[in-house]
């Protein structure tokens, strides 16, 4: 059998498709589809603040239990969310698969997943442009006709510049 050849650039969720679902396994994930589309199945205001760490598969069989991280001032919001959450979590699995959701402040596998943030810092403010700088890249720019690129220009002389006197 002809193995496909690729010419050009593959998409990297192709090239790592094999290598999430065995550490999403090792975790009890059956469906990687939980761990990678997190904020997607939960929303974004729930993945904020908190996280799934593991699916632990009961004896009897009678559904599992998924374990999700979250901080000990959301714990009893999410307390409250179970169900919902534990309705949006089946629904991409595409069956009733998760039959409990326990929460959890510590990681069940070390410290230092516990300790890992859940949303993204918020970027500092930045600090208004040296006019000086300005008044230099609008001179650089001025030959350029194009006035989309001349503005480019000048953003990216300004950005230089500033960034050349701190």
């Amino acid at each position: 059998m002809r193995r496909p050849s690729y010419k050009g650039f593959q998409r990297t969720s192709t090239l790592l498709r094999d290598r999430i679902r065995k550490a999403g396994e090792t975790r009890g994930f059956a469906v990687t589809r939980v761990l990678t589309h997190w904020a997607e199945i939960v929303g974004p205001d729930v993945a904020a603040i908190c996280l799934p760490v593991d699916v632990k598969y009961g004896r009897q069989g009678f559904g599992a239990t998924l374990t999700v991280l979250t901080t000990g001032a959301q714990a009893p919001m999410l307390e409250m969310q179970k169900e919902k959450l534990r309705e949006k979590v089946n629904a991409a699995y595409g069956y009733n698969a998760i039959a409990r959701i326990r929460l959890t402040q510590t990681a069940p596998v070390g410290f230092s997943e516990g300790q890992a943030r859940f949303a993204a810092a918020p970027k500092p403010a930045a600090s208004p442009p040296d006019p000086q700088a300005v008044k230099e890249a609008q001179h650089m720019a001025a030959p350029v006709q194009d006035e989309g690129l001349r503005q480019a220009l000048e953003l990216l002389a300004t950005n230089v510049l500033s960034k050349s006197k701190n």
